[in-house]
């Protein structure tokens, strides 16, 4: 037996438990009311989401120029991919304020001109300053994003509001950057708030949080990019299929609206992740709240955001035919995903080898980038980060819920495997279409950081069938320790990963 404090009664399908590591006093019912998991997340994501938004030069985030661009471009109400002239070929992008490009321009210089060690990567502090010191100017340039065109407006709301919130506040180059970086990480904060919160009874929050805080997770969130609210969104899908289709609780109505929302959201967010949202359809739909004629209702949501990816897609792909002005000069018209297509149906077998080359010679960075290859400086995380990561996993994944098969069968769990499968295999595709060039030797551009929103849901399947659990002498599950131990890991990675990403950046 589990020792848990109550003082919530128990929703359907629910033991009735307060979050089980609080105790008693005025700290108790807070951890009470909003869950253990939920409050150490957003002190720890807000405070090292900060740091990383300051830390990181402008622009040094992952693919940062573009996804500003992108940003910038629905915040001012560009809702499609706009073409633009360019003599090199098919281009996509839009208008941006030319004090803008200025920093960009800077930015991008900088980050690819690096020193030798022990010398910082940043050659001139001051530079910066000087740049995002100047007004926004109403003066403005066409810049090129191809990359981030395909992308629908949706992920980029939250920075867009920033964006916008800046320029109305008149504020500086620099501020009002610094505000749209805030602002994404203020709408990871409180998507995946959210979504511990409504596993505070259940221990499985621990596994939702050591994903959720991840070097890479908040380094993201502390940038701009769409990944940041693709992440949160994942997060709350995940919470929530492990909630009502792994421990088999019934949602409640705000819970379940959350669920339907996502259904439509992240398929729209990124493509890679279409299939994790449509599990909503894997869920019993009592647990979702719904009997009779209401039964449908989840795969209607499902079927609508399938149709919402689908319209999307054939909106957005003209723009893969400019995706190889990303890579060298020599390989610009090597990127063609009409000849890869045609590659993988008639020769099968040459991609399966090209999919073996591909992982003989990149997991390892793979799962360090896992963990944490912070932005286009390309700064890995230190050993020790990587190591109380996997600490923090691995005790959390101890302590977790023990889902049984009146919960989830066999059925349903090969269903889950299946579409985490059929995920994965969608990254390497959609890379392998829209970033390698024709005959490449490997499948080129998957990073590890493409796999963390698909972790919780792996780590519950894992936990199905594998039951293995942490005790204690008296055969219970350790909780207030253990709790302390993952936060304590968790903060561990997260402070030598900041300090090595300073030292390396700024010296």
């Amino acid at each position: 037996m589990t020792a848990e404090i109550s003082t919530v009664a128990a929703e359907p399908g629910e033991p009735a438990a307060a979050d089980p590591v609080a105790k008693a006093g005025w700290l108790g019912k807070v951890l009470n009311r909003f869950g253990a998991a939920t409050c150490a997340f957003a002190i720890i994501a807000t405070v090292f989401g900060a740091i990383f938004a300051v830390l990181t030069p402008p622009f040094w985030g992952h693919d940062e120029l573009t996804q500003f661009g992108r940003a910038y471009q629905v915040a001012h109400g560009g809702v499609f991919p706009q073409r633009i002239a360019d003599g090199r070929g098919v281009a996509y992008g839009g208008e941006i304020p030319v004090s803008v490009d200025a920093l960009m321009d800077y930015a991008f210089r900088d980050y690819n001109d690096n020193p030798e060690e022990p010398d910082a990567m940043v050659a001139d502090p001051g530079a910066y300053d000087r740049l995002g010191s100047a007004s926004i100017s109403s003066a403005t340039k066409t810049m090129w994003f191809t990359n981030t065109a395909a992308y629908s407006p949706v992920p980029y709301v939250p920075t867009a509001i920033g964006i916008r919130v800046g320029e109305a506040l008149g504020l500086n180059v620099g501020g009002m950057y610094l505000l749209t970086r805030l602002a994404g990480l203020v709408a990871y904060v409180s998507v995946v708030s959210f979504a511990l919160f409504t596993l505070r009874r259940h221990r499985s929050q621990w596994i939702a949080f050591t994903i959720a805080v991840l070097p890479i997770a908040l380094f993201q969130a502390g940038t701009v990019t769409a990944d940041t609210l693709t992440n949160a969104l994942a997060i709350l899908v995940s919470a929530l299929l492990v909630k009502s289709l792994f421990i088999g609780a019934r949602l409640r109505p705000y819970e379940t609206a959350a669920f339907l929302a996502t259904a439509i959201l992240l398929p729209l967010s990124k493509p890679t992740y279409v299939l994790l949202a449509m599990l909503i359809v894997a869920v019993p739909p009592s647990r979702l709240g719904f009997t009779g004629k209401w039964r449908l209702v989840p795969a209607a949501f499902a079927a609508t955001g399938l149709a919402l990816f689908l319209a999307w897609t054939k909106i957005a792909a003209p723009t893969g035919e400019g995706m190889g002005l990303m890579r060298k000069p020599e390989q610009w018209y090597q990127v063609r995903p009409g000849d890869q297509l045609k590659g993988v149906l008639s020769h099968p077998i040459d991609f399966i080898h090209t999919f073996g080359e591909s992982i003989a010679l990149r997991d390892h960075r793979w799962f360090n980038q896992f963990f944490g290859e912070l932005g286009f400086a390309y700064v890995d995380v230190p050993a020790v980060s990587m190591l109380a990561c996997l600490i923090a996993i691995a005790v959390s994944f101890g302590i977790a819920d023990r889902f049984t098969a009146a919960a989830i069968n066999t059925k349903r769990a090969v269903i889950v495997l299946l579409t985490l499968l059929a995920s994965v295999a969608m990254i390497y595709v959609t890379l392998y279409m829209s970033f390698t060039p024709v005959g490449f030797y490997l499948i080129d551009g998957v990073q590890g950081r493409y796999f963390v929103p698909l972790a919780i849901v792996g780590l519950a399947l894992v936990a199905r069938w594998v039951p293995l659990r942490l005790t204690n002498s008296e055969g219970e599950t350790p909780l207030k320790g253990t709790a302390i131990a993952i936060v304590s890991a968790s903060s561990i990675a997260l402070i030598a990963a900041a300090a090595t990403y300073y030292t390396v950046i700024w010296g």
